[in-house]
């Protein structure tokens, strides 16, 4: 059954990706992250680039010839799924695909618009008997 992790209050969403994706692929694992559209998609590939400074976390597109074999696909679509390892979902309604992952977090900013939808999907997987485990951001960053 696919383990489902809610990181909520999450000040900087596309970082904490970034900071989820290093750890995930340093231990040999592939990412999926399901972004809402293509602009969105953009945006985390020109962060992926340019964070951290001196690394580098390898991933392309689903359609992407390489896909594959690419540790961190980062896509809108769901059509051309190329693992089933983790997915990280940043879309406001619960990917209908999921349950074929082993490992699925959502990631729930600060806003209350956000909290309301991630609500809404943390029910959705609690009512169909996936045990969810939620780590409060604001919580892990108290001394």
């Amino acid at each position: 059954m696919t383990r489902v992790e809610f990181y909520v209050n999450v000040p900087d969403k596309l970082r904490k990706v970034i900071e989820l994706g290093e750890n995930i692929v340093s231990r040999g694992r592939r990412l999926m992250v399901y972004v809402p559209d293509t602009e969105s998609a953009s945006r985390l590939e020109g962060l992926v680039w340019t964070h951290p400074p001196t690394g580098f976390l390898p991933h392309c597109r689903a359609d992407n010839a390489l896909a594959a074999v690419t540790p961190v696909i980062i896509d809108w679509r769901s059509e051309q799924l190329a693992h089933d390892d983790v997915l990280i979902n940043l879309r406001a309604e619960y990917p209908t695909f999921f349950s074929r992952f082993r490992r699925l977090i959502e990631i729930v900013g600060a806003d209350e618009a956000d909290k309301v939808e991630a609500r809404n999907r943390y029910r959705f997987y609690r009512d169909r008997g996936y045990e969810i485990k939620s780590f409060d951001m604001l919580e892990a960053e108290q001394p």
